[in-house]
């Protein structure tokens, strides 16, 4: 399958994105939580946040692209222009993007709704977009 541009390929939806960022919440506060009981609360939430930064930079860096909740869910992060895997340094501006698209409300997010490419702020931060990997095959981009 030749991949189309980032105009033309299909996004992932709101659902699809807002139910992965909840797979990913609960495996990332269960992980929070273990670590408060072992280490204290203070610490626990200090190592969490960490785990929480190597965690969306490792897998949404990586030429898949997704974290676990992405994966459940067949999307994936890949790059606006060229479609492939957007790198670690990337998904580290798309990780403190994510912050800043909290900040007002959460408006960064929900920016996708009327966004002509579905990119939340941390999307745009970074040049990534979501899409399905049934319409955008991990296969076809790392080659």
């Amino acid at each position: 399958m030749e991949p189309t541009t980032g105009s033309t390929r299909p996004k992932a939806s709101f659902g699809h994105r807002f139910g992965a960022a909840i797979i990913d919440g609960i495996i990332l506060a269960i992980v929070s939580r273990v670590l408060g009981t072992v280490l204290g609360y203070a610490m626990g939430q200090v190592v969490g946040a960490l785990i929480g930064l190597a965690y969306y930079v490792y897998l949404e860096g990586s030429d898949a692209g997704q974290t676990l909740g992405k994966k459940v869910l067949g999307i994936r992060v890949v790059d606006l222009n060229a479609g492939g895997p957007i790198g670690y340094g990337r998904a580290t501006v798309r990780y403190f993007g994510r912050i800043v698209s909290a900040i007002p409300l959460f408006l960064g997010y929900f920016w996708m709704l009327w966004d002509d490419q579905k990119q939340t702020w941390h999307d745009k931060f970074a040049a990534s977009m979501v899409v399905p990997v049934s319409a955008y095959p991990i296969a076809t981009a790392a080659a």
